[in-house]
C-alpha cells in the first residue's frame, strides 16, 4: 500500500489481504511460515474487480416497478410472479428474465440453460433442473443425460438492509406489509429479499401484494371465540354455561336448557322487541354522532392540528390573548349551520360567514373554497402570521376550527365593510367618507405594512395588499386583513422566490417578472391603492372607448402629459388642497415606479403620509375649513405655465408633477417590455 503507483488494490470499497505460504509450499526464514503476496477482495455489498477502478460497486440494478400493465404471468403450469417476468418491461432485473417455449405442444420455462420447474417467491427460492452428461458403456457406450433437481436461493439485490432503504427509488420491498431479510451462504453474504410480515400472505414485491392471514382457520388456535383481525387475531372466553370443544372447534352447552330458562328467554325476547322500539332513534342519532366525531378527529389530523396546537403552546403571549382551536359545534351554532343567509363576502381565497360566539362576541368565520393541501399549508401560513401579530390597524385573529374537511378561520368582525365598498359605492346612496377620512385610512394602512415590513418579530410580507382587503370598524377604522397570501422572510434575507400570486391591477410587475418578493412588492400595491383614492377608479376599468385599462398606466401617462386634474375625482377636487392632491400623487408616482430599488420603504411612505396627514390637521384648527383650500375646479383653471412650474419633493428628490417631460411614467407596454431587462 506504500507504493501506491505499483498497488493493485485501485478500485473504491476493496480490501487487501495477505497470502501465506501453504504447508505444501518451502518456506524461508528458519523453515517458518512467511508471506508469499498479497490479494485483493471487494467488500460486501459491492460486488465486481478489485483490480481496476470503481470495479466494486453497490448493487443498482433493481426497478421496483414494472413499466408494463399487461404482462403474461403464466407459462404451462407455473405461475411466473414479479420480479420475475417473460417479457421486457415485466421483470425487475436482467437476471430474472425468463423464456417460456413451446416444445411439443408443452410449455417449458428456462432461465438461462436450465429448466425451471417451480419458484416461490415468499420463501427467495426456485428450482431448476440441471443436465449432466455421464458417459457409460451399455452396448458399446453412449452418452446418457441424467437430470437433478436444484433448489436455488436468490436475492433482489446485492446489498444490505441498510443499503437498499436508502434508495427508496430501488427498493424492492414496496408493500406495506414486508420487510427486508437477509440472504446468506453457508460462506458469504449474498443480499436481501422481502418477505410478508407477521399475519400477512402474498407477493411482497408488488404494492398490493399482500392479503390478511385468517388465523381462525387453523385448528385449535384458540380456546374460546377466534376474531380475525388485518394482520393479527384476538380470542374470547366462551360465553357462560358453555365450553371449547377441540372435536368440533366451537363453543358448545355444557347442559340442556330447562323450561325455566326457556319462559325466561322468550320473555326477555318479547320485552327486547318492545324497548329496541323505543330506542332504535336512539342508538341511529348516537351512531351518527359517533361517526361525525370520527371524521372530525380524521380531518384535525389532516389539517395538521397537532402541528398547530404545538405551534399556540409554544407562543410568548398570554393565555388570555392566545388564539385558540375552536370545536366545530360552536361554530355551526353561532351561524345557525352555516346559513347561506350569513354569507358577507366572498373573496380569492374562502368564504366569509358572519356568526355571534356564546359570549356574545360578533365574529367573522372564513372558509377555504379549495381542499387541496396547497390551501391547507396557506390556512396554516396565515394562522401562524396572524397569531404573531398584535396591532390596531391589523384585523384580530381569535382562533380556527380544524374538524372539516375545509379549515375554518375566526376573526373580530369588521362591522363598516371594505375601502373598496366605500370607494366605489353607488353615488345615489348617499353616503361618502371624507377627503380627510381617505388620508387618514390611508395612513392607518400604511402603518399596519410598515408594521408587518419593520416591526414585527419576522418581516412578512402581505403580497395582497388592495382596498378589497382594508376593513374598515364602526369608526371606519382600516384593518388590514386576509393574510392568506403572505410569506415570512427570515431576518438575513431581504427576498424570497415564490410563486406569483396578487390581484392583475395591484400586481408588482417586477416581482411578475422575477418572481422575487420584497416589501417594494407591497409597496407598488399601494401605491395603486393611493390612485384609486385619488380617481376614485377601478385597478381594471374599461375606458369610454370601450378598451380594458390599467389604472396606475392610466394615471402614469396623464401625470406625464401633465392632465392629473382631468382624471382627479370631483370630490377630492372640492375637498383637498393644491398641495395635497400633489404630494399624494408625487407619492403614488414614487410608488409605481417600475424599478423596486427607485421606490421608498414601507417606513418612508408612513413618515410621508404622516406629514401630510399632520399638516391637513394643522390646517383645519388655523382657519376655517375652506380656508387655504383651493376652491372647487381652481386647479383645472390654473395656467399651463404654471402647471409646468409645480412640483413637489419628496425623500430627496424632486419630481415633476404637471410637466409632459415626466421620464418616469411608461405605457403598459412599454413597462412591460422594460422589465425583461431585469436580471432574473
Amino acid at each position: 500500500m506504500r507504493n501506491r503507483s505499483t498497488y493493485a488494490c485501485v478500485s473504491k470499497h476493496t480490501k487487501c489481504r495477505d497470502s501465506s505460504c501453504s504447508k505444501d509450499v518451502k518456506c524461508v526464514d528458519g523453515g517458518m511460515p512467511s508471506r508469499d503476496g498479497y490479494e485483493c477482495n471487494c467488500i460486501n455489498g459491492y460486488p465486481g474487480n478489485p483490480y481496476i477502478p470503481d470495479g466494486c460497486s453497490n448493487d443498482k440494478g433493481y426497478n421496483p416497478f414494472p413499466s408494463r400493465t399487461n404482462c403474461t404471468s403464466q407459462c404451462g403450469n407455473i405461475i411466473v410472479q414479479f420480479p420475475f417476468g417473460l417479457e421486457d418491461g415485466c421483470f425487475a432485473r436482467e437476471e430474472f428474465h425468463l423464456n417460456c417455449t413451446n416444445m411439443t405442444s408443452s410449455a417449458v420455462l428456462k432461465m438461462s440453460d436450465s429448466q425451471v420447474i417451480g419458484m416461490n417467491v415468499t420463501e427467495g427460492t426456485i428450482k431448476l433442473t440441471e443436465r449432466e452428461a455421464v458417459y457409460a458403456i451399455f452396448g458399446g457406450g453412449r452418452n446418457l443425460f441424467v437430470g437433478f433437481e436444484l433448489s436455488v436461493k436468490w436475492a433482489a439485490a446485492n446489498l444490505s438492509c441498510l443499503e437498499a432503504q436508502q434508495n427508496r427509488s430501488g427498493y424492492a420491498c414496496v408493500s406495506m406489509n414486508s420487510k427486508c431479510v437477509a440472504v446468506n451462504t453457508a460462506d458469504n453474504y449474498i443480499g436481501y429479499r422481502c418477505i410478508c410480515s407477521e399475519g400477512f400472505q402474498g407477493n411482497p414485491y408488488i404494492q398490493s401484494g399482500y392479503q390478511d392471514v385468517d388465523e381462525c382457520r387453523e385448528p385449535n388456535i384458540c380456546k374460546g371465540i377466534c376474531h380475525n383481525t388485518e394482520g393479527s387475531f384476538n380470542c374470547t372466553s366462551c360465553p357462560r354455561k358453555t365450553e371449547y370443544d377441540a372435536g368440533k372447534m366451537r363453543c358448545t352447552t355444557t347442559k340442556q336448557q330447562t323450561l325455566i330458562l326457556g319462559i325466561i328467554i322468550g320473555l326477555s325476547c318479547g320485552f327486547s322487541i318492545l324497548f329496541l322500539s323505543f330506542t332504535t332513534l336512539f342508538l341511529v342519532r348516537r351512531q351518527k354522532t359517533y361517526v361525525k366525531k370520527q371524521i372530525r378527529k380524521k380531518c384535525f389530523r389532516k389539517n395538521q392540528g397537532l402541528l398547530l396546537e404545538m405551534l399556540m403552546s409554544s407562543d410568548g403571549t398570554t393565555e388570555n390573548d392566545k388564539s385558540r382551536i375552536f370545536l366545530l359545534e360552536e361554530l355551526e351554532k353561532a351561524t345557525n349551520n352555516f346559513d347561506p343567509t350569513c354569507v358577507i363576502g366572498r373573496g380569492g381565497h374562502g368564504i366569509v360567514y358572519k356568526g355571534i360566539l356564546s359570549d356574545q362576541r360578533v365574529v367573522a368565520i372564513k372558509k377555504a373554497m379549495v381542499i387541496e393541501q396547497c390551501e391547507i399549508s396557506q390556512f396554516i401560513n396565515e394562522v401562524a402570521i396572524l397569531t404573531q401579530i398584535n396591532h390596531r390597524n391589523i384585523v384580530k385573529l381569535f382562533g380556527c376550527c380544524l374538524e372539516t374537511e375545509v379549515p375554518l378561520l375566526v376573526y373580530d368582525y369588521v362591522s363598516s365593510g371594505s375601502l373598496s365598498q366605500v370607494l366605489h359605492a353607488d353615488s345615489s346612496d348617499g353616503f361618502s367618507l371624507s377627503w380627510g377620512d381617505y388620508l387618514r385610512i390611508a395612513l392607518e394602512t400604511a402603518r399596519a405594512l410598515s408594521y408587518l415590513h419593520s416591526s414585527a418579530s419576522i418581516s412578512i410580507f402581505h403580497r395582497d395588499v388592495k382596498s378589497s382587503n382594508i376593513l374598515l370598524d364602526e369608526n371606519y377604522t382600516a384593518k388590514v386583513s386576509d393574510f392568506g397570501a403572505s410569506r415570512q422572510v427570515p431576518i438575513d434575507q431581504t427576498h424570497i422566490f415564490t410563486n406569483v400570486q396578487g390581484t392583475f391591477g395591484y400586481l408588482d410587475p417586477e416581482y411578475f417578472h422575477t418572481r422575487q418578493l420584497n416589501g417594494k412588492s407591497d409597496v407598488y400595491s399601494y401605491g395603486v391603492l393611493l390612485v384609486e383614492l385619488l380617481l376614485r377608479m377601478k385597478p381594471i376599468f374599461t375606458s369610454e372607448s370601450g378598451t380594458t385599462q390599467n389604472l396606475s398606466n392610466y394615471f402614469l401617462q396623464k401625470l406625464k402629459d401633465g392632465k392629473i386634474t382631468s382624471i382627479v375625482s370631483s370630490q377630492v377636487l372640492e375637498e383637498a388642497t393644491e398641495e395635497e392632491i400633489r404630494s399624494v400623487a408625487s407619492l403614488a408616482e414614487a410608488c409605481l415606479r417600475l424599478h423596486g430599488e427607485e421606490r421608498p420603504t414601507m417606513k418612508q411612505v408612513e413618515m410621508e403620509m404622516q406629514t401630510l396627514r399632520t399638516k391637513r390637521e394643522s390646517s383645519c384648527q388655523a382657519g376655517p375649513r375652506n380656508e387655504g383650500r383651493t376652491q372647487p375646479g381652481s386647479l383645472t383653471r390654473r395656467s399651463s405655465k404654471a402647471a409646468r412650474q409645480s412640483s413637489a419633493m419628496i425623500f430627496g428628490e424632486r419630481i415633476n408633477l404637471w410637466s409632459g417631460d415626466s421620464q418616469q411614467c411608461y405605457s403598459l407596454e412599454q413597462e412591460f417590455m422594460s422589465s425583461a431587462t431585469i436580471p432574473r
